[in-house]
């Protein structure tokens, strides 16, 4: 194994602690981080990425971006939709960043998750994270977990500005990033659909099954079109 790609949410992380804590924290905080910082380099960006969006929404839900109100109302419209908009993941990002700083926040990893990525890199495997959650998202919580700060063991962070984690081309703009090729990579993540898009790209996969996971396959004899079955995990101790 040279590179391990790793999710986070119900893969190194809680699924619990992305929507209990996390997404609870930001939403409180919106419509108070836009009033506070309305007119500063990255709410104003924030602002323009929310224009362009809204723009493409079909049918409109009608929010005027350029006022705070309604920047605000579309920001938490979309995560009632759980949507993976670049710009509430930046704004999200912004607002735990407070939290962390604050101490309000802590980065919550499983058990094993310091132990294997300390293991792994003293056997010189590259670490790597892609996740739906910026960037600056994903250090904050690698930066402040009860077993410390674990970004220094950590080579890349990659985001959905690489593209869907759904699409087999974001795999291959991540390998190159890491100067690598696909089959390199052995990625381990909870969403099947992820796993079939690195497959697709030449990557190894691994699913991880993890307290909190939705099942990730039915039943057997469940009837309908799944994902191939792949090597799983309950913990990264079983990650060779």
């Amino acid at each position: 194994m040279k590179i391990v790609l790793l999710d986070i949410e119900g893969t190194t992380t809680p699924v619990a602690f992305v929507y209990e804590v996390l997404f609870p924290f930001a939403w409180r905080r919106i419509a108070a981080y836009l009033g506070q910082h309305w007119n500063e380099y990255d709410v104003l960006d924030i602002r323009a990425r929310f224009a362009l969006e809204h723009a493409k929404e079909d049918p409109s839900p009608g929010f005027d971006i350029t006022t705070l109100a309604g920047a605000a109302g579309y920001a938490a419209w979309l995560m009632e939709r759980d949507r993976k908009s670049p710009g509430l993941k930046f704004l999200q990002g912004l607002i735990w960043n407070e939290g962390y700083r604050e101490g309000a926040l802590s980065g919550d990893v499983f058990p094993d998750v310091p132990f294997a990525i300390e293991r792994w890199h003293r056997a010189g495997v590259t670490i790597a994270i892609y996740s739906s959650g910026s960037v600056l998202a994903q250090r904050l919580l690698f930066a402040s977990t009860a077993a410390g700060d674990l970004t220094p063991m950590i080579t890349g962070f990659f985001d959905t500005s690489v593209g869907p984690k759904t699409d087999p081309k974001s795999y291959a703009r991540i390998a190159a990033a890491l100067d690598a090729y696909p089959p390199d990579i052995t990625f381990v993540s909870d969403a099947p659909a992820e796993l079939d898009a690195a497959v697709e790209a030449g990557c190894r996969a691994v699913l991880c099954i993890r307290p909190g996971n939705a099942p990730a396959h039915p039943a057997p004899g469940h009837p309908g079109t799944r994902s191939p079955a792949y090597p799983a995990i309950q913990t990264f101790d079983e990650l060779a």
